[in-house]
């Protein structure tokens, strides 16, 4: 298996990520995610929400230095050390991208982004909006797929994370589903088989539902 290394550029200096990544690649690991800090989805506004607006300079400097196989203080490395970047991406916008998302994304795509991982998906319709909007940039989508278990689930979300992220008729399937889980697995279903004809991807979360992601793989054919 491909591992990706999620590392952040906030609290970190140059010479912090240096090493990171220098061991990262001491270990065989190729691929990057790397975000502003640790994940987060809350927010209401643009600056906010775009939780992949990092520190694109201070991150670049370091990845260029490390393909051209020299430290940031000039020390000739034994080896180069290139990467596949991976950045996230704020999907949930409605129908028009802000100009400012799609300049963020361009930023990430100048300094070497070769994937985006987007915020939970659960409009299907939405997203594909943002895929349209998206399209002309041609660098790869994975969409994170979150398993909901419970309607008290999607309204923590609501309440906490972001207002409206999980659809009421999501939360409503789930209440009023007489078997809970065979509902949540119809539903984690329908949403990956919808993506894989939007997107090239999907990241999932399990939410400490780990000991029953084979029974949601099963139900949703992947493997």
């Amino acid at each position: 298996m491909n591992a990706i290394y999620q590392t952040t550029t906030r609290d970190k200096n140059r010479f912090q990520l240096q090493k990171d990544l220098a061991l990262a690649h001491e270990t065989g690991v190729e691929n990057l995610l790397v975000f502003t800090e640790d994940y987060r989805i809350s927010g209401d506004t643009l600056q906010e929400s775009m939780f992949f607006h990092v520190d694109s300079g201070k991150l670049a400097s370091v990845m260029d230095h490390l393909k051209q196989g020299v430290t940031i203080e000039g020390k000739e490395l034994e080896n180069k050390m290139d990467f596949v970047l991976g950045s996230g991406i704020e999907t949930p916008w409605g129908k028009n991208m802000p100009k400012r998302g799609m300049e963020e994304m361009e930023d990430m795509m100048n300094v070497g982004t070769g994937y985006f991982l987007t915020t939970p998906i659960f409009d299907i319709d939405q997203f594909a909006r943002f895929m349209k909007q998206v399209e002309p940039f041609r660098v790869p989508v994975i969409a994170e797929v979150m398993i909901l278990r419970t309607a008290g689930m999607g309204k923590f979300l609501n309440r906490h994370f972001k207002s409206g992220l999980v659809p009421e008729w999501v939360i409503q399937k789930l209440m009023k589903a007489p078997n809970k889980k065979k509902a949540s697995m119809e539903l984690f279903a329908d949403t990956v088989n919808s993506l894989k004809d939007i997107c090239q991807g999907v990241h999932i979360i399990t939410i400490g539902g780990v000991d029953n992601l084979v029974e949601y793989m099963n139900t949703a054919k992947l493997r």
